[in-house]
């Protein structure tokens, strides 16, 4: 059997798809989340690394080469933060600062190195040149930038991975200064805390909409049952009309229809309660008036007539009384009920044989079944000399098939024997023939239990009805 991890129920199904619309929804939030941070973060970097370059520049730029290679050497001296406090050339602040040339405006960053190179071309204006490689291993002496306040933190839990770059900047009388930048590998890492709200959101998302899908399903599942006990119970409740506004049309149109279906049902019962009393009163007097003949042969053959119209009278007034019997369903064994079923056949001369056994009793109306099983047990010794009974249980369903060693059914009348009071052309006489109205009785059985009841001959002649009986916990 395949098996899917994909829910069969609608309230599986419904709440399955919106959790996995939700976790989706979310992942592409997070995505874009991602990508906004990493570019802002980035953009704040390169602004930050190019005004401390530019500034430390522009400080070093005036300075005669002894004093400069003094100042570098003290800038690359490990410390915390530094100032600077030399003068500025004229216009370099707004050069900085300025949108058309400087970093304010920056483009959506695709390549780090090239874009910061830009940045710095830009505010320390053509007298400059600007070289930006990976830093060498072991690294070369260079003015360590620091890094941005809102990195720092995240760069002290990656410093292993963390990138650095060596910025060159050549002066224009040919002198040089190496600065170094260290960025995280991945730009700008989420913060944990951010993963840990989205988790919460999620949850109390999915218990939302546990809660919304069980509203809506509930009602579908109180619907199924109902109508599932349709043919079951004589009077079932009515389906209480809460939900949605479909689901309450959907209850309201189920209880009418029930109410049709009872008030035909009495109607019907009334009617042929009727009839049976009118029937009962002229069979009657004909039955007397049969006694008062002469003719012993006449006396006899008038007996039968009767005895077949009040038969027929009979077994219509149980087919058509259906489930409006008032024997509730209780657990039944069926071993037990087979074995009483072939001692009474035997008693009468019925050959019987039953193989297998039920796992446990099934619940369902005893006299009901009684009968079911009395019927095709009946019609396999009236047409094939022998009833063979089998017994297949699992735990979805017991089934129950009657073979017999007849000469079985034209296949195009298999299930036209289950219509009221019709009968094979071949056993239409007094002695085989019955009332037609067996395997109607049983099939109503059947479905009344939610099972089917079918016929089929078989390969080597006969015929079997495989009576099935759906098991419910």
């Amino acid at each position: 059997m395949r098996l899917s991890l994909w829910p069969q129920s609608l309230f599986g199904r419904l709440l399955a798809a919106t959790v996995a619309a939700v976790l989706v929804a979310q992942a592409a939030g997070l995505l874009l989340i991602a990508q906004e941070r990493e570019r802002f973060v980035l953009q704040g970097s390169v602004r930050e690394w190019t005004r401390r370059i530019v500034e430390t520049t522009q400080m070093l730029q005036p300075l005669a080469p002894a004093e400069r290679s003094q100042a570098v050497a003290e800038l690359m001296a490990p410390r915390g933060h530094y100032r600077v406090h030399a003068p500025e050339p004229p216009g370099s602040r707004e050069a900085v600062r300025d949108g058309q040339r400087g970093f304010v405006r920056l483009p959506l960053l695709s390549d780090f190195e090239q874009t910061l190179k830009e940045q710095l071309r830009g505010a320390l204006g053509p007298g400059y040149e600007v070289e930006i490689t990976p830093s060498a291993q072991p690294p070369l002496p260079a003015i360590p930038i620091p890094v941005p306040f809102y990195e720092a933190r995240e760069l002290a839990a990656h410093l292993s991975s963390a990138q650095r770059y060596d910025v060159t900047v050549r002066f224009a009388d040919g002198d040089s200064v190496t600065y170094r930048i260290t960025r995280l590998p991945e730009g700008a890492p989420l913060p944990r805390n951010l993963f840990l709200n989205l988790g919460l959101l999620v949850l109390l998302l999915v218990v939302v909409l546990y809660a919304a899908a069980r509203n809506i399903t509930r009602p579908l599942s109180e619907l199924a049952r109902a109508a599932d006990s349709v043919g079951r119970q004589v009077r079932p409740a009515q389906l209480q009309e809460r939900g949605a506004r479909e689901l309450r049309d959907a209850a309201r149109a189920f209880n009418t229809m029930q109410d049709r279906l009872r008030r035909y049902l009495d109607s019907r019962t009334r009617v042929l309660a009727a009839m049976s009393h009118d029937l009962k009163t002229p069979l009657t007097r004909l039955r007397l008036q049969v006694e008062t003949l002469i003719e012993p042969a006449l006396q006899a053959r008038i007996s039968r007539e009767l005895d077949e119209m009040e038969s027929m009278v009979h077994e219509a007034l149980s087919l058509f009384r259906g489930l409006d019997d008032g024997e509730p369903a209780a657990p039944l064994d069926i071993d037990a009920l087979l074995a009483q079923l072939r001692a009474e056949f035997a008693d009468m001369g019925g050959e019987v044989t039953v193989v297998g056994q039920a796992l446990r009793p099934f619940t369902g109306r005893a006299q009901a079944l009684k009968r079911c099983l009395t019927n095709l047990i009946a019609n396999a010794i009236k047409f094939g000399t022998c009833a063979e009974v089998s017994v297949a249980d699992s735990e979805q369903e017991l089934v129950v098939r009657i073979r017999d060693r007849g000469p079985g059914i034209p296949p195009d009348e298999l299930e036209r024997v289950f219509e009221p009071f019709y009968r094979v052309e071949s056993s239409r006489n007094r002695d085989s023939g019955g009332t037609g109205l067996g395997l109607s009785i049983a099939r109503d059985i059947a479905q009344a239990h939610g099972g089917t009841l079918s016929v089929a001959n078989l390969p080597a002649g006969g015929l079997e009805a495989t009576l099935r009986l759906p098991r419910r916990p």
